[in-house]
């Protein structure tokens, strides 16, 4: 019998580097990629009794609370806007980043036993919670779109413009910065475990210093450094500007916040990669 050589298939190595990010990889796994995706998304409904209707639910009842709120008891100033669209804007994308960032800082926890069963790019986890969170942001997306569409042509009260072209690149650099946030702390949580409980208060009190309720004009001076200082500011900002056609909004400030947000995004891989090998002996 001739000797052949055998060609391996898959190799795993216990050393990478810790800018290693494996493309190539992670889209062999793609299938793996498409059926967590696919598994986040059915099992938030598949348990309730109005299914897919709470993916328009949550974004109305809330958005109805901001209203009384914020709209008629603190009546603060949104420079003429209506309140639906405007904190509708606020409530559909900051959903998609809270989300995103949320499950993403327990990634390891939330998914140990897997994880200690069988090998995957380990990527891959965090990768699949932010599509899914995706999906579900494209559904009450679309609610806004229908409102924007009733207040441009019927109320005639907002007028969207060219910026709206801008979408794709914002709710880019939003998965960018949850999964960069999200990833430095899902390898600190697997020491620290009181950190999780940190990052749940402190994801409530970083939405009142981003401008979900109020638009940027409306803070004082003394505390308009705070919001601006923020990465997440001028991405609403845009937003809004876009789809509203008001806001404080200049290309500069975002230009800033992308490199800001790519520099935690290294961070947060070089973080993963390091945790990622040894975790399951802390987590």
């Amino acid at each position: 019998m001739k000797d052949f050589e055998q060609l391996w298939t898959e190799e795993i190595q216990s050393e990478s580097s810790l800018f290693s990010v494996n493309v190539k990889e992670v889209w062999h796994y793609r299938d793996l990629l498409l059926l967590l995706v696919k598994r986040d998304f059915i099992t938030f409904y598949k348990q309730t009794i109005l299914g897919p209707i709470w993916f328009f639910l949550q974004p109305l009842l809330t958005m109805l609370v901001y209203i009384i709120l914020f709209g008629k008891i603190a009546k603060i100033n949104l420079n003429g806007l209506p309140q639906m669209p405007f904190y509708l804007a606020g409530i559909t994308i900051w959903n998609y980043f809270s989300e995103s960032l949320t499950k993403t800082s327990t990634v390891f926890k939330d998914n140990s036993s897997l994880f200690g069963k069988i090998y995957f790019p380990r990527l891959i986890m965090p990768l699949s919670i932010v599509l899914s969170a995706l999906l579900k942001f494209l559904v009450q997306f679309s609610l806004f779109i229908f409102v924007v569409l009733y207040f441009s042509f019927v109320e005639k009260t907002i007028h969207p413009n060219v910026w709206i072209m801008a979408t794709p690149l914002l709710i880019l650099l939003m998965a960018i910065f949850a999964l960069g946030i999200g990833m430095i702390f899902s390898a600190l949580t697997t020491k620290y475990k009181d950190l999780s409980f940190l990052l749940t208060f402190g994801i409530q009190l970083f939405m009142y210093a981003t401008p979900v309720v109020y638009p940027v004009s409306a803070m004082p001076e003394s505390l308009k450094w705070l919001v601006t200082s923020n990465p997440l500011t001028c991405i609403f900002e845009c937003f809004r500007y876009g789809y509203l056609g008001s806001g404080t909004f200049e290309v500069s400030d975002l230009a800033r916040s992308s490199l800001i947000i790519l520099l935690l995004f290294v961070i947060g891989v070089i973080t993963f990669n390091k945790v990622e090998k040894s975790f399951m002996d802390t987590v």
